[in-house]
C-alpha cells in the first residue's frame, strides 16, 4: 500500500508499548564554575603560611627573652655560686701548698716556666670591707670569674715596686665591688708564699689621676676595678696602698707586656668558639622543641624539652656573660 510523506516520517518515531511510560528526556542542568573556590583556597593558603611565619616569630622572640633572663640570672645569682664553689677549691689548694712549701713565690714556676693563668698565688684580706679572697694569676674575664687577679707584667705582691691586683665590681661575687668606699689608712693584707705583707691605704682615685709615687725600695700594692652603676660600667677607680716594713723578695715579672683582654675593661674572646658551640646546641633543641609542639603535642614537649632547654640556656648565658669587659 502506498503510504504518504506523513505515514512515512511517523514511522521514524517509536511508539511506546501499550501499559509503558514514556520517558521524557530530562534536560541538563546548567554547569556553573565557582570561581570563589579557588580564592578560598588560596586565602586558606595563605592564612596558614601567615600563622607558621608568626609562629617563628613568636618562638624567637621567646628564646630571645627567656636567653635574656637567663643571661640577668646568670650576672646577678648563678655567677656568684660559681665563684665561691671557684673560691673554695682555691682556698684549699693554695693552703695545701702552703703547708708542703709549695705555694708559687714568684711569677715563674720552678722549671723557670711562666705559672699558669688561674693559679692560686695569695690570699688577700680587707678586713674593713669584708673581702677575703684567693687572688690568682692574670686578669682576663675568664680568670676573674674565679677571683681577683694578678696583672702578670708588675711584681709579686710584697715585693719591691708596684703589684697591680684586678677584680670584679658586681659579677661573680663583685670581691671589688666596695673598694672605692676604702679610707686612707684601712688595712689591706697579702699572704704569698714568700710570706705575709701589710698595707695601708693612701689613696682612692680615678684611673689616669696624678699618682702618688712610690719611694725608691718600698712596695706598692694597686687594686682596681670598675666604676661607674652595676653592670654598666663607666671607668675604672684605684687604690693605692703602700707596705709597712722592707718589701719581700720578688723576682722581675715573667712578662713585659700584656694582651688587651688583660687590662682593664678588656674583653677575652677565647672561648668565642664556646659560645658558638652552645648556640648551635641551643638552636637544635628549640626546633626539636617547635615541632614536637606542632605534631606531637604541647604536653610532650614541656616534658621532653624543658629541662634541655633550661641547661643549655644557663651554659650560653655564662659564655656571654664571659665576654663582657673583665672588671664588670
Amino acid at each position: 500500500m502506498p503510504q504518504s510523506a506523513l505515514d512515512r516520517e511517523l514511522l521514524l518515531v517509536p511508539v511506546p508499548a501499550p501499559g509503558s511510560v514514556a520517558l521524557q528526556p530530562v534536560p541538563a542542568a546548567p554547569v556553573s564554575v565557582d570561581s570563589s573556590g579557588g580564592r578560598h583556597a588560596g586565602r586558606d593558603q595563605h592564612a596558614q603560611r601567615t600563622d607558621s611565619v608568626a609562629f617563628v616569630v613568636r618562638s624567637a622572640l621567646l628564646m630571645t627573652a627567656i636567653l635574656t633572663v637567663a643571661l640577668v640570672a646568670q650576672l646577678a645569682l648563678i655567677s656568684g655560686l660559681e665563684h665561691r664553689s671557684a673560691q673554695t677549691a682555691l682556698f684549699n689548694q693554695f693552703r695545701t701548698e702552703l703547708a708542703l712549701g709549695t705555694a708559687p713565690t714568684g711569677p715563674t714556676t720552678s722549671g723557670n716556666h711562666a705559672l699558669p693563668l688561674g693559679a692560686p698565688i695569695a690570699v688577700l684580706s680587707i678586713p674593713s670591707i669584708g673581702v677575703h679572697q684567693v687572688v690568682v694569676e692574670g686578669t682576663t674575664g675568664t680568670v676573674l670569674a674565679k677571683g681577683p687577679g694578678h696583672l702578670r707584667s708588675t711584681v709579686f705582691p710584697g715585693g719591691a715596686g708596684t703589684s697591680v691586683l684586678y677584680g670584679r665590681a658586681t659579677a661573680f661575687g663583685g670581691p671589688f665591688g666596695h673598694i672605692d668606699g676604702l679610707a686612707k689608712g684601712a688595712t689591706i693584707t697579702v699572704t704569698t708564699g714568700v710570706g705575709r705583707s701589710v698595707f695601708r691605704v693612701v689613696d682612692v682615685r680615678k684611673a689616669g689621676a696624678k699618682v702618688h709615687p712610690v719611694a725608691a725600695g718600698r712596695a706598692r700594692l694597686i687594686l682596681g676595678t670598675a666604676s661607674g652603676s652595676a653592670f654598666v660600667p663607666s671607668g675604672v677607680v684605684l687604690v693605692d696602698a703602700d707596705k709597712a716594713g722592707t718589701p719581700l723578695a720578688a723576682d722581675n715579672p715573667a712578662v713585659g707586656t700584656v694582651p688587651a683582654s688583660e687590662l682593664p675593661l678588656g674583653t677575652d674572646t677565647s672561648t668565642l668558639w664556646a659560645l658558638f658551640f652552645w648556640l648551635e646546641v641551643l638552636a637544635v633543641l628549640v626546633a626539636g622543641a617547635v615541632w614536637t609542639w606542632r605534631r606531637r603535642g604541647h604536653a610532650q614537649a614541656w616534658i621532653v624539652f624543658t629541662a634541655p632547654l633550661l641547661l643549655v640556656w644557663i651554659f650560653t648565658a655564662d659564655q656571654v656573660t664571659r665576654l663582657l669587659p673583665n672588671l664588670l
